[in-house]
């Protein structure tokens, strides 16, 4: 049986026809998979920098309290006061800060005072025991001299921060805080001539730390952090972790090998990688970066890791696969009937097609085909559709690590810079002074009695006092951007180019009547009072700790003149 020249063509013409969508299929399907794991894999490098931030802010903040505590009233007294009831009286109000600032960061599981004599013999220490603060005293204080967060950090000059490597806590009597993978941060305290005799260290609960820093992060994603040698300190699967303090090591460079380049001296400081260890299907796609110390401490780097399943993030090029096979079956199915009529038609708009999808992974350009009202038009239309859909994913992709990145700079429940966007806007504000040669002033505002009231109301009733507080200091001081709050019932403003210093006192003036007014929550008027302490650049201080210090020390006067008033550090004046 003979076929004629027609049936060929025809052939030939259906089979140029599947072909193009067939692999037009395979090419969009091929390039959505990569450009998906690409887009994760940048997603998830920019989270984990993100996160490493967040880490190093944490660290500064406990850095922060281990100074703040070191500084308190009469701490630098304790080494000359001979007399024992005396003594025993400001250990005692030492024990009530470090209880304080326990309850305050649910990450602190110890805080003590440790003699720099008598074998480092603890002389204060409260300690997280499951939701109780114990004091821990008398025949029960250890020594801790032989320790190297006593004798490393005795060497240390006043105002230095010593941060340990991270270790599984094998002290005994440690409360909550044993077996627990934990690390030190400690300080020097310096009596009035500079002498070092004691001090200050807070054992914080990793795991703690990085629940809370992670609590933003997708469910997804699972966290990764190793030593400067590769040793797993976070693992998902915990027990892997800490290998050494079993006998054994487990290192994260060999479940992800390009871990290793992070691990050298000259090595970058971030990577892309994948998992070795699970199948093809379970593989992980992870980025890691390498966090530097420079305090000088025996732990110079530790690597911190993000990662998710390859099958999470290719679940939606999965699906676009499957609408991909079911379109070019169907349209080849089609083009086998149709090559023998439209054979010579059918050639252009496949190629305007290939050229489409090869522009749009180029470039990520949706182009318009030429309007068809027959199958090949659909087939554009649902190539069209399809990455729109992607480009949908992307632009989804962009907006959670911008709000990502928001989160990380903002306070959730007032909205109001946090912590760290305060210090950054403080640190622009003192550099154009500095330049200027301007003053400019910074407030420090706490609530009084703040906690007691969330003890009767409750803390959602608490959460809207504070967020009632946070409009009052934006309107009242007429400077949003200026107002942030570091954290519980504290806020900072702080004013640029301070002209006349008679403004600033008639700004806390005004916020003091303000102050005086109840505010209406949940249809109840409550009588909300603050006190506040101000510090003046360059008179008070010439950083931002000496600032926040002065304002700090200030509002704890006007506390101690009876709450409800404002006052400047040491009784200065404008």
């Amino acid at each position: 049986m003979k076929f004629g020249i027609a049936f060929k063509l025809g052939c030939l013409m259906a089979l140029f026809g599947m072909l193009p969508t067939g692999l037009a299929g395979y090419y969009i399907y091929n390039s959505s998979r990569e450009m998906l794991l690409q887009a994760a894999e940048r997603d998830m490098l920019t989270s984990v920098q993100v996160l490493g931030r967040n880490l190093h802010s944490s660290l500064r903040n406990i850095s922060l309290d281990a100074s703040v505590l070191t500084n308190g009233p009469k701490v630098h007294e304790l080494a000359s006061i001979q007399d024992a009831p005396q003594r025993e009286d400001v250990q005692n109000d030492l024990a009530a800060s470090f209880r304080a600032m326990l309850l305050a960061h649910p990450d602190y599981m110890q805080i003590r005072l440790i003699s720099a004599t008598d074998h480092g013999l603890e002389w204060v220490r409260q300690d997280r025991d499951g939701d109780r603060i114990v004091r821990v005293d008398g025949d029960e204080l250890q020594e801790k001299g032989h320790y190297a967060y006593a004798f490393e950090t005795l060497h240390l000059a006043p105002g230095e921060v010593r941060i340990s490597p991270i270790v599984i806590n094998h002290e005994q009597g440690a409360h909550s805080g044993l077996d627990k993978p934990t690390l030190h941060v400690s300080t020097p305290v310096a009596d009035a001539a500079g002498n070092v005799f004691a001090i200050v260290v807070i054992n914080v609960d990793l795991d703690q730390l990085f629940s809370q820093l992670q609590s933003d992060l997708p469910k997804e994603y699972q966290v990764y952090l190793s030593n400067r040698w590769g040793d797993l300190l976070i693992h998902p699967d915990h027990r892997r972790t800490f290998g050494f303090d079993q006998g054994r090591r487990l290192f994260l460079q060999d479940e992800f090998p390009e871990v290793g380049r992070l691990l050298g001296e000259t090595g970058p400081n971030s990577l892309i990688s994948r998992s070795v260890e699970q199948s093809q299907q379970d593989r992980l796609v992870a980025a890691f970066v390498r966090l530097s110390d420079n305090s000088g401490t025996s732990e110079p780097f530790v690597v911190l890791g993000l990662g998710q399943p390859q099958s999470h993030v290719l679940a939606q090029a999965s699906r676009a696969g499957t609408n991909i096979a079911q379109i070019a079956l169907f349209f080849s199915v089609l083009a086998l009937f149709a090559a023998f009529i439209a054979s010579r038609t059918l050639i252009r708009p496949l190629r305007n097609m290939t050229d489409a999808v090869e522009l749009f992974s180029r470039e990520r350009k949706i182009t318009d085909l030429a309007p068809r009202q027959d199958e090949l038009g659909m087939l554009a239309r649902s190539f069209r559709a399809m990455k729109q859909e992607i480009l949908s994913q992307l632009e989804d992709l962009t907006r959670s690590r911008a709000a990502f990145e928001h989160l990380a700079r903002h306070d959730s429940l007032t909205g109001l810079p946090n912590r760290r966007k305060c210090f950054e806007r403080l640190e622009q504000a003192l550099v154009k002074a500095r330049v200027s040669g301007q003053q400019m002033a910074l407030l420090f505002v706490d609530l009084d009695h703040f906690k007691q009231m969330n003890d009767q109301y409750g803390h959602r009733f608490g959460d809207q006092v504070l967020q009632a507080v946070a409009k009052l200091l934006s309107s009242a001081s007429g400077a949003h951007d200026c107002v942030s709050r570091l954290g519980g019932d504290e806020f900072v403003i702080f004013f640029e180019d301070v002209k006349d210093p008679q403004k600033i006192v008639a700004l806390l003036e005004k916020l003091h009547l303000c102050f005086q007014l109840p505010l209406l929550i949940e249809g109840q008027k409550v009588q909300v009072h603050a006190s506040m302490g101000v510090s003046i650049f360059p008179r008070d201080g010439n950083d931002i700790g000496a600032l926040i210090q002065h304002a700090d020390h200030a509002m704890y006067q006007a506390k101690s003149a009876g709450r409800n008033r404002y006052s400047f550090d040491v009784s200065k004046t404008l």
